[in-house]
């Protein structure tokens, strides 16, 4: 059997998702907000070969205490869709992914923007397709409520179909530019979309050329039920939780054969989960740093970042009693089960689980190179993932930690690549590039 090679994201929005990472000694506390900073991180990672730099967004402040939020370095933030295009001028290969909701978009605008993505950065734009799990952004949007979560995937279905029919809004042989016949564009290779639906009312045609790559990338990461049967229909990444090898076996075997039932490739979607990766000389020295980053969590932080996952306010919970009843929310779901069920695994106390959630409760490879390289290694060939996206423990030192030392490891035993092969995020990827389903 031909040996499997890894893809590599970096998930970088914040530029490190542990809630303690920014008052690390040394490490660059404002690089959010800070375009030098970006620049130089995104440009270290395409010199290690990274499949992709993957920018989430939020369009509301966390949904937690003030007390909590104040510690947080989530609030504030470039807009990904203004970001990317500048990084997109520094830099050559590397994919350019950015979060877009479905909820509180409209479909033209997301097109329109993804779209110019691609053709600024020569095909290497990726859409991150969201339904928002923040009930605050509701606020934020003219709205009195959060959508429902079933409403809100019922739409992302709707607003997937939009996007990628007004991509295709012109064929690729659509602009002729005759100068001598005077002939810009031939009318009869554009498509009007005219969509009339449930949920939107799309007229079109796109005002931008049809994308270098067809369509970006389309990313999704919902776990629910929802969420899975939305990527299985529409995601060609999946940026997955994570957590235990045998549940993410599970995840990857369920959305791959969804795929498959729904006339797809499996192939065609690389599943992606989430590891937070925390580089040492010995598994001693870097279990002390991941120690020494979880105790710079501080419990107002904690208990907010529960708060938030759960959708209710634990702060009025018994912090040293077993977590109690928790009712369902318009939050997202797949989160609140996964706090739940770890802390019914491992029998933690309120405390205890805020602690774990407060800094990063996902999966982590904490080690040494070669013993980071090992699990990696072991998840990629059992068909837990097709690869990572990495979350660094602190910038700029745990992301030229891992650039530095891991990556040249996993490039050893070759299931990495040394080079880039293609210029595409797709040829990244190994993804077909769509055909345009108005024109042959």
């Amino acid at each position: 059997m031909a040996q499997r090679h890894m893809h590599l994201g970096a998930f970088m929005r914040p530029v490190t998702i542990h809630t303690g990472s920014w008052r690390w000694p040394g490490a660059w506390a404002d690089a959010n907000f800070n375009f030098p900073r970006l620049k130089t991180l995104v440009q270290r990672l395409e010199a290690a070969k990274f499949d992709a730099f993957f920018m989430a967004d939020h369009l509301a402040l966390l949904n937690m205490p003030i007390e909590a939020l104040r510690r947080s370095h989530t609030v504030t933030s470039f807009d990904p869709l203004t970001l990317l295009p500048a990084l997109a001028a520094v830099t050559e290969r590397i994919g350019l992914i950015a979060t877009a909701s479905t909820t509180y978009n409209d479909a033209y605008h997301v097109a329109r923007k993804f779209a110019s993505l691609d053709h600024i950065s020569g095909g290497r734009a990726g859409w991150n397709l969201v339904t928002t799990a923040n009930p605050d952004a509701a606020l934020n949007f003219g709205h009195d409520a959060h959508m429902a979560h079933g409403e809100r995937y019922k739409r992302a279905k709707e607003f997937y179909d939009v996007v990628t029919g007004l991509w295709d809004s012109f064929a690729d042989d659509a602009f002729i530019r005759d100068q001598e016949s005077g002939i810009f564009w031939d009318p009869a290779r554009m498509h009007v979309l005219d969509h009339q639906g449930e949920e939107l009312s799309v007229r079109g045609p796109l005002n931008v050329a049809r994308p270098v790559q067809g369509w970006p990338v389309i990313v999704q990461a919902g776990a629910s039920e929802a969420g899975r049967q939305l990527g299985a229909e529409t995601a060609e990444m999946i940026f997955a939780a994570g957590g235990r090898i045998e549940d993410s076996r599970a995840f990857y075997a369920d959305v791959k054969g969804r795929a498959a039932a729904l006339g797809r490739n499996p192939d065609h979607i690389k599943i992606l989960p989430g590891a937070l990766v925390v580089v040492g000389d010995t598994l001693g020295e870097a279990r002390a740093k991941r120690a020494k980053l979880d105790s710079l969590v501080h419990y107002e932080s904690a208990i907010g970042s529960l708060s938030s996952v759960l959708g209710v306010d634990a702060r009025a919970f018994d912090p040293d009693a077993p977590l109690p009843e928790i009712p369902e929310t318009e939050n997202s779901k797949s989160g609140r089960e996964r706090a739940i069920r770890l802390a019914e695994r491992e029998g933690l106390t309120v405390r205890q689980l805020a602690q774990r959630l407060g800094g990063y409760a996902g999966n982590a490879f904490v080690g040494t190179p070669a013993t980071i390289a090992d699990e990696m290694q072991d998840w990629l060939e059992s068909r837990a993932c097709d690869g990572f996206n990495i979350m660094f423990p602190n910038v700029p030192d745990g992301l030229d930690e891992f650039c530095g030392r891991v990556v040249p490891e996993l490039q050893a035993r070759g299931l990495f690549r040394r080079e880039y092969e293609g210029t595409t995020l797709r040829e990244h990827l190994g993804l077909p590039r769509p055909e345009n389903r108005f024109f042959a």
